[in-house]
C-alpha cells in the first residue's frame, strides 16, 4: 500500500500526511516555501516538482525510506468533523472546480437525481435550501462510507482517522498532530522541531484556501445544518475522529477541541 497522500520537502526536512479539507493547501505552500524561499505559483496540489509527493513515481522510494526510518519530523493536521463535512459539501458538491467543471463529472447529477439535493443551479450561485440539501448529502456520504454505494467514499469526506492511519499501518510514526482551529500554534510547533533552508514566519504566511469561492457562501451557523438525525449520521461516520482528535460531538456550534490529542493512543488504535 505504501504511503498515499504523503508529501515531503525535497530537503527532507519534514514529512506531511495530507488530510483533505484540513488546511492542506496552506501546509503544502509552507513546505514549498521552506525549501525554495518562495511560494508555488498556483494551487500546490498541481505542483509537479519542488517537493516529493507519493503520487510521483520518482518520489515513492525516497518517501518510503524516510518514513520507515523516521528520518524526518512527521506530522498532520485535522479539523472538526462537522465543519469539515460542511466544507466538503459547499466546495465539492455545490461548487464549480478550478477546471471550470463540476467535481467528478456525473457525481452531482447523480446526487440531484437519487438524493434530491439542490446545488444552486448551473453556476452554483442560485438560491436553494442549503440545510435540506446538506442533510440529503449527508445521507449520501454515509451510504458511500458504510456500504460503498453508489460509489466508494471520496477522500474529501472519508474519515480523517482513515487518512491518518495509512502512515502508521505501514510503519510510520507522527511527531505531531495538530488542529486546523489552532493552526498557527500547531504549525509553529512543527517548525520549532526542525530546521528549514528558508525561515518561515507564520504571521506573514497567507492562507491558501484553494476551495474558497468555488461554491455558495454558507448562509447559516454550523449548528443549524445538524438536527438530531444529522448528528446521529455524523457520529456514525466520524465516531473515531471525534474520539481520537478530541472534538465535541454533543455541540456542533463548538468547533474547538475539548481535550489534548494523545499520540500514543492514536498510534495504538490506528496501527492495527
Amino acid at each position: 500500500m505504501g504511503f498515499p497522500g504523503t508529501w515531503m520537502t525535497e530537503s527532507q526536512s519534514m514529512v506531511y500526511r495530507v488530510v483533505p479539507k484540513c488546511a492542506c493547501s496552506t501546509i503544502g505552500q509552507i513546505m514549498y516555501y521552506s525549501d525554495h524561499g518562495q511560494f508555488f505559483d498556483g494551487d500546490i496540489h498541481d505542483a509537479q516538482g519542488g517537493m516529493h509527493k507519493w503520487a510521483f513515481d520518482g518520489s515513492q522510494d525516497v518517501i518510503a525510506r524516510n518514513v520507515k526510518s523516521h528520518g524526518s519530523y512527521t506530522f498532520t493536521c485535522v479539523r472538526n468533523p462537522y465543519t469539515r463535512i460542511l466544507s466538503s459539501f459547499f466546495d465539492k458538491i455545490c461548487g464549480i472546480q478550478r477546471n471550470g467543471k463540476r467535481y467528478r463529472g456525473n457525481l452531482v447529477p447523480t446526487l440531484i437525481y437519487n438524493y434530491g439535493i439542490e446545488v444552486g443551479g448551473e453556476d452554483g450561485k442560485g438560491e436553494f435550501d442549503q440545510i435540506a440539501s446538506f442533510r440529503r448529502f449527508l445521507l449520501f456520504a454515509r451510504d458511500t462510507i458504510r456500504w460503498r454505494r453508489p460509489m466508494d467514499p471520496d477522500i474529501h469526506w472519508s474519515a480523517m482517522s482513515g487518512h491518518v492511519s495509512t502512515l502508521i499501518a505501514n510503519g510510520g510514526r507522527y511527531d505531531r498532530i495538530f488542529w486546523t482551529e489552532q493552526f498557527n500554534d500547531g504549525m509553529q510547533g512543527v517548525l520549532n522541531g526542525l530546521e528549514t533552508a528558508h525561515p518561515v514566519t507564520l504571521s506573514d504566511i497567507p492562507r491558501f484556501n484553494e476551495s474558497e469561492g468555488h461554491g455558495p457562501k454558507r448562509a447559516h451557523p454550523v449548528e443549524d445544518y445538524f438536527d438530531d438525525l444529522s448528528m446521529h449520521l455524523v457520529y456514525e461516520i466520524y465516531k473515531q475522529d471525534f474520539e481520537l482528535f478530541k472534538y465535541d460531538f454533543e455541540n456542533p456550534a463548538n468547533k474547538m477541541p475539548i481535550g489534548e490529542i494523545d499520540l500514543d493512543e492514536i498510534h495504538a488504535k490506528l496501527g492495527d
